[in-house]
């Protein structure tokens, strides 16, 4: 009986070419996206779930009340794992990593002396016990003494043979670390998985990264250091917190009165983004929920399509429907029949699905910078196999109890109704569905297009254009950046040259307390430290309005802050700060104010503008600033390399356009714009197959009355008309629904974002207008067709 419905259902999908192949395709895209969609969640939420322990494995993280708010931070003083470790006996393994970005590593001969080759790598500096918390397995080398001698290394296995050829023989070798340190090879770890938030490579000894004086400071934190616990089966988070409130009491200084640490679980890490992490990546729940039900209705409207369109071409098939009937089939094997195509066509369109998906998915790839790949492994499986059972009923249940309820005498007699193949007001309201969610995605995405279109053209308070940055390598490196400076200066192709700790805008920082004017009391809030030369104003083309920059000087002889940084110190006239000092770090560094700069971004536009000084330092330097002419950049380029490498052959050169650097600060939402789009554009795409099932259905229940009116006079004009007002109302109706909808949600994305664009109206007119448009696109055929029919056949056939 089986192999006779299959074998019937495969006849009748031959005999119905073209309505298949619509449903086909609707199904097929709807089920590629959401199959898309399932592979980025799965990785998503695949991340450090490979660590033993994982349910217990915590992150010490500050919160720290401020005049303006909380700030949220991953840094914890050095001396913190140390203190936790022996105060707190229930901490089974506490251990500190603290991440360098960039650093150059020279590979050294079997005698660690002359150079074979140079890299640039993310390095970490890791306790011990920090392989005792994380589960990165070593293929040679032991976890517990790898890394407790200073100046030992630990190379991952692709590292490893990228040092070295062949990761067997790396053990016993030596690398330089930062052009200073020489290391030896005492561990080989297999390589991290990408779905980590700990994306090692280089693995040097804590104490190697640390300078004495941190040892027992309670006060300095530099967010790259983080400390890490595993708490005992017997007592929860909460608990510990409980117990960290003491812990600050006991040991934090009173300058730290308003700070507090608190445990952040691992499974939250990736979530995060208030905290962020070592990859650079967070995806939140919020994002995972959106991409969820993003997926589920893509495929929620793929599945309207298959019933608007097989419900209008429940006519065609109603003859079939009564023989069949006559000759003794029951209701129940019809409804199993109908059933049985419908899960012939989502099998075909499943088997399509996964063919698009694995045409499209290094593209997805590229865009997302993510590994998915498609592996037929018991999730996706099951995944795959609940999809076309959970498709197959939702489409092919109401047209198969439509189809089957005919009544045989009526439709043999030719006495049907096109009325009868379901009701026309559900047909209605599934095609305000369908547009409901395609609007909704329409607004979603203009919002955020034009929220990057914003990003990417904000006026930020300084020129980045034919800017490059240069990256210093270490301390030594500033011994000859004078002779550096002097080289560069007399190319025709470089326009200005500052040495600074970092770029205006730059995703490091340096905020620091400090006194103002003699004041015993701290102000309250902290202010952004940015180290450079006088040069810097010139090459940023930064806007003095009182004042004027300080003079050139290798140390501290007077300061430059912003505009808000008065503001903020209750000053209306910024000229009334010349002279007021700043006293850095307990009177550590002491210098007056010289100059008040207008505003400028130092941060991504997510984030608040911040209080800033900015004051000479060689010791600091660790950039060098070079605008370039634009039109004679290649040569200038090629001319920078070449000084630089003579001045420094030790060292490798690395540039990066500074307007570069600013839009990867955007990266993930740029992508995510991007990912948008396409699901914006697939929702139009499936909805206006079911509007053409909605018209075609249209067309085949108002033929008679098409005919009367052309018999009496009416044009193809008017005809069309007569269709298109129909879909006009209801795409109307549905943008009534979808515009508070994506506004209410949009709205709340965008207080994510300290500086953010209005929703305006016109996001509002630009979807119902391009909805409209495409609709009428859409039908014209249908219409047109209908109109010019010959009204004697027509009624003829009627």
């Amino acid at each position: 009986m089986f192999k006779n419905y299959l074998k019937t259902a495969w006849q009748n999908i031959r005999c119905h070419k073209s309505y298949v192949a619509i449903n086909t395709i609707g199904l097929a895209v709807g089920i590629a996206a959401c199959l898309l969609i399932f592979l980025l969640i799965q990785y998503e939420t695949s991340f450090d779930n490979f660590h033993h322990n994982k349910e217990r494995i915590y992150r010490v993280v500050s919160v720290t009340q401020t005049p303006e708010g909380i700030n949220y931070s991953t840094a914890s003083a050095v001396p913190v794992a140390e203190a936790l470790r022996m105060e707190y006996p229930q901490l089974e393994h506490t251990a500190r990593i603290y991440a360098r970005r960039d650093k150059q590593v020279t590979v050294l001969d079997d005698n660690a002396r002359s150079t074979q080759k140079k890299f640039k790598e993310n390095i970490f500096f890791a306790d011990t016990e920090f392989f005792d918390i994380f589960h990165f397995p070593f293929l040679e080398g032991n976890a517990k003494t790898a890394l407790s001698a200073p100046n030992t290394v630990v190379l991952t296995q692709e590292t490893a043979e990228k040092y070295f050829g062949d990761w067997h023989a790396a053990m016993g070798k030596f690398i330089k670390y930062d052009n200073d340190q020489v290391c030896k090879v005492t561990g080989i770890l297999k390589n991290t998985p990408a779905n980590t938030d700990f994306p090692m490579q280089v693995v040097l000894p804590f104490k190697n990264s640390v300078h004495e004086d941190l040892a027992t400071d309670w006060l300095s934190q530099d967010g790259s250091l983080n400390t890490f616990a595993v708490l005992s089966e017997s007592m929860s988070a909460q608990q510990f917190d409980n117990n960290l409130k003491d812990f600050v009491k006991r040991h934090a200084p009173a300058e730290a009165a308003n700070q507090a640490y608190l445990l952040q679980p691992l499974r939250d890490i990736h979530y995060e983004s208030r905290f962020g992490t070592y990859s650079g990546r967070t995806f939140s729940k919020q994002l995972i929920t959106a991409l969820g039900l993003i997926g589920l209705f893509l495929l929620v409207i793929a599945c309207v399509n298959f019933i608007n369109l097989s419900t209008a071409q429940a006519v065609n098939r109603s003859k079939e429907v009564g023989v069949r009937k006559v000759l003794g089939s029951s209701r129940k094997q019809l409804i199993i029949q109908f059933l049985g195509e419908t899960f012939l066509i989502t099998l075909i369109s499943a088997v399509i699905a996964i063919v698009l998906v694995f045409l499209v998915l290094p593209l997805f790839n590229q865009l997302l910078q993510t590994p998915l790949k498609v592996q037929f492994r018991l999730p996706l499986l099951a995944f795959l196999c609940g999809m076309v059972i959970v498709v197959t009923f939702l489409s092919g249940f109401y047209p198969a109890i439509v189809l089957s309820g005919f009544n045989p005498i009526a439709v043999l007699k030719s006495k049907f109704a096109a009325r009868a193949a379901g009701g026309l007001s559900m047909r209605r309201a599934l095609v305000v569905f369908q547009f409901t969610v395609a609007q909704t995605l329409i607004i979603g995405t203009l919002i955020v297009v034009g929220q990057m279109n914003f990003f990417q053209h904000a006026a930020l308070g300084f020129d980045k254009d034919a800017i490059i940055t240069v990256p210093l390598a270490n301390d030594t490196a500033r011994g000859k950046v004078a002779v550096l400076k002097a080289a560069l200066q007399q190319q025709a192709g470089v326009k200005s040259i500052s040495l600074s700790a970092f770029s205006p805008m730059d995703k490091a920082s340096w905020d620091s307390d400090f006194k103002f004017d003699n004041e015993v009391k701290k102000p309250g809030f902290q202010a952004e430290l940015k180290w450079a030369d006088v040069d810097y104003f010139k090459t940023y083309n930064m806007q003095f309005i009182a004042g004027a920059p300080y003079r050139q000087a290798d140390t501290v002889s007077g300061f430059v802050v912003n505009e808000l940084m008065a503001k903020k110190l209750g000053f209306t006239h910024p000229e009334e700060m010349i002279g007021k000092k700043i006293n850095l770090w307990d009177g550590g560094l002491v210098a007056p104010i010289v100059g008040v700069i207008k505003n400028f971004h130092s941060s991504s536009l997510q984030t608040e503008m911040k209080p800033m000084i900015l004051g000479p330092q060689k010791m600091m330097y660790r950039l060098v600033n070079i605008k370039v002419q634009p039109q004679h950049a290649n040569q200038t380029l090629a001319a920078i390399e070449k000084i630089w490498s003579n001045t420094y052959p030790e060292f490798i050169y690395e540039y990066q356009f500074l307007d570069d650097a600013i839009a990867s600060f955007y990266k993930q939402e740029s992508a995510l714009s991007q990912l948008y789009k396409l699901f914006a554009g697939i929702a139009v795409f499936i909805s206006c197959l079911g509007l053409y099932g909605f018209v075609s259905f249209m067309a085949v229940q108002r033929t008679k009355e098409v005919g009367i009116r052309k018999v009496l006079g009416a044009s193809v004009i008017h005809i069309v008309y007569l269709f298109s007002k129909e879909f006009t109302l209801l795409i109307g109706i549905a943008f009534l629904i979808a515009a508070p909808l994506a506004y209410y949600f949009m709205h709340y994305w965008l207080q994510h974002f300290a500086y953010r664009i209005n929703i305006s109206v016109g996001i509002f007119l630009l979807t119902i207008l391009s909805a409209e448009v495409i609709a009428w696109l859409t039908v014209g055929y249908q219409a047109i067709k209908a109109a010019v029919a010959n009204p004697v056949k027509s009624l003829k056939m009627e």
